[in-house]
């Protein structure tokens, strides 16, 4: 079977599952409890000792940020003497990576938390208290995030980080109940993320109590998007603003470019 053939019966089966027409025979449709069926759990992210760094090396975050001297005092309480440049090949992009991964899969136990079975909640309801969910897990690290953009905009990391922005998106919606199989699955997605990378680089500058001003500006922009039609495609809107934020921030941190 040809690759192309093999992807078309992936995104079928994706769209069964979503329609929710249960292949009963078919494993790739049971049920999973933290991720979209087009993002499955895999065996895991990171390797064993990769893990053992990374989760160490997070409880340094808040007072070291992302950097090499947070990750080497997560090798140090991980019991290791170094950090090997084959087990963290990218630096401190790794420990970003892990802090982006790990609140996205955080995100569907917070669902279980936050919406009860028995309540009616609207799905965009549901996508605006998700989304905002999420932006609090930056809250303890919000005065690193704005150099951690500045990492995430470097060429060698933008296709990873675009990708983990993809699944955060994805992620968002199937937790919320979005079952559509048209092509607004793609503008939904396109619209929301870029929704969700505008609010947190505000969020980076908000200095009101809660960051109350930052959820006053999710609740305006998911507004603006049901106002004009919906969650309407935003791709090109999407692209433009990302380059555009990437460039502002690695200004603000002084590279030259």
């Amino acid at each position: 079977m040809s690759i192309t053939a093999i992807r078309a019966a992936t995104r079928r089966t994706a769209s069964y599952c979503r329609a929710g027409i249960w292949l009963r025979t078919s494993r790739s449709c049971r049920p999973r409890s933290y991720h979209s069926y087009d993002h499955p759990a895999a065996a895991g992210p990171f390797g064993g000792a990769e893990e053992a760094i990374l989760s160490a090396a997070y409880k340094h975050v808040p007072e070291h940020g992302f950097s090499a001297r947070a990750l080497g005092l997560g090798a140090r309480d991980a019991g290791y003497l170094d950090i090997s440049p084959s087990v963290l090949p990218d630096g401190a992009f790794n420990l970003i990576r892990y802090h982006l991964v790990s609140q996205r899969q955080r995100l569907a136990r917070t669902s279980q938390d936050l919406f009860n079975e028995r309540e009616s909640i609207g799905t965009v309801a549901k996508v605006a208290a998700l989304t905002w969910a999420r932006l609090l897990g930056n809250g303890s690290i919000v005065q690193h995030w704005q150099e951690a953009l500045a990492t995430m905009a470097q060429p060698s990391h933008i296709p990873e980080s675009m990708k983990e922005l993809a699944k955060l998106s994805d992620e968002i919606w199937f937790l919320s109940g979005d079952t559509a199989v048209d092509p607004s699955w793609y503008s939904k997605r396109a619209t929301l993320s870029m929704i969700y990378t505008t609010t947190e680089l505000f969020m980076t500058n908000d200095k009101s109590p809660d960051f109350i001003e930052t959820n006053k500006f999710l609740a305006r922009r998911l507004e603006e998007a049901q106002s004009i039609g919906g969650f309407v495609s935003a791709v090109g809107q999407w692209t433009g603003f990302t380059f555009q934020a990437a460039v502002n921030v690695l200004r603000s941190k002084g590279v030259g470019i």
